[in-house]
């Protein structure tokens, strides 16, 4: 399960990022932390700004409403979902996932 935390103007998700992987996409859960890969490097921020948009496509977001709040040189970083309420983000996380129920 992901540890979603409520913010005042969103929600804060955990992701741990995969850059310079084959494909962008999300690949699950681990630890705590929504699992994404991306085909950018980490380097000069273009690895973020593609975590960013392959969050706003795969949650159905507008790239404006993803802002990356933590980790800007760690694997571990912290996105803010604007708009939504966790419970909201979690039925969107769930078929991604292939989770069957809320949890």
């Amino acid at each position: 399960m992901i540890d979603l935390r409520p913010h005042s103007e969103g929600v804060l998700l955990p992701v741990k990022a995969s850059p310079a992987a084959r494909q962008n996409g999300i690949q699950g859960a681990h630890a705590g932390h929504l699992k994404v890969a991306v085909t950018a490097a980490p380097e000069k921020g273009k690895a973020n700004k593609a975590l960013a948009e392959v969050l706003a496509k795969q949650l159905g977001l507008r790239k404006s409403d993803v802002q990356l709040m933590q980790g800007e040189t760690a694997s571990q970083k912290q996105f803010l979902i604007r708009g939504l309420s966790v419970e909201e983000l979690q039925a969107k996380l769930q078929p991604l996932l292939g989770e069957n129920e809320p949890g």
